[in-house]
């Protein structure tokens, strides 16, 4: 994880008073493994929470949350909401993302928007110039060849498998989900891919800046409102479409 990138987001936070996480992600979407075990979720979403406290080996008290994305997908489409990091509750920016291109919506965009016509109006852009949300990247995690396994253990009721990488400006443990089902989101790929399952946590601390920072990935059944709104009213535009 590049954590040299969040840190320096986390000075401008500090500073600016404005906030633009930046976190790596791998987005597979059409090209799953395939194996016959797995099964892939047609529908959900998924949310992405990181949790940053500062003076670490002091106290834990000094802590803000973020809630980076809201990810909605619908087979491989994806509506993704951008929450203000600054002013809970509101939303920053609205995407599409299909076929590893994003559309922009808009800002707090209304259920009615047509995606068809914002694929001919817009140039889709690719997803790893994305600056906003949830970053996508093809990058492996850093140091992953120096890893150390360690025991399972068990978080919120579910098991997890682990992982850690001490490197000499942090350490970083990976808690994997052992999960047959695939999102059309992850973390990192590789990873997932070699521990049979999906990293749905990431705990780092950085030993120089003493900040300590974790990362989750929380998967859901349901879609937010919003992106229901949209994806409903374009399958109706689409079946109206055809008739």
């Amino acid at each position: 994880m590049p954590l040299r990138k969040l840190f320096l987001i986390i000075k401008s936070i500090i500073m600016k008073k404005t906030i633009t996480i930046i976190l790596p992600a791998i987005l597979f979407i059409s090209a799953l493994i395939s194996c016959n075990k797995e099964v892939k979720s047609e529908k959900g979403g998924i949310d992405i929470i990181s949790n940053v406290y500062f003076n670490a080996s002091k106290n834990l008290e000094k802590i803000q949350n973020f809630h980076v994305s809201r990810l909605n997908y619908s087979g491989d489409s994806i509506i993704e909401l951008v929450p203000d990091l600054a002013m809970p509750g509101i939303t920053n920016a609205v995407y599409f993302i299909q076929d590893s291109l994003y559309y922009d919506l808009g800002q707090n965009n209304s259920g009615n928007v047509i995606i068809s016509d914002i694929k001919k109006k817009q140039k889709g852009q690719s997803i790893f110039d994305k600056k906003a949300g949830a970053i996508f990247t093809k990058e492996w995690v850093p140091n992953y060849e120096h890893r150390k396994n360690i025991s399972d253990t068990v978080l919120f009721g579910k098991t997890y498998k682990r992982f850690e990488i001490n490197a000499p400006e942090s350490f970083t443990r990976y808690y994997i989900y052992p999960t047959d089902t695939i999102l059309p989101y992850s973390l990192y790929k590789q990873a997932d891919k070699d521990y049979k399952g999906r990293i749905e946590r990431i705990d780092s601390y950085n030993k120089k800046k003493d900040i300590f920072v974790t990362l989750q990935l929380l998967p859901r059944a349901k879609w937010d409102k919003d992106a229901k709104e949209i994806f409903e009213f374009n399958r109706f535009i689409k079946n109206k479409a055809h008739e």
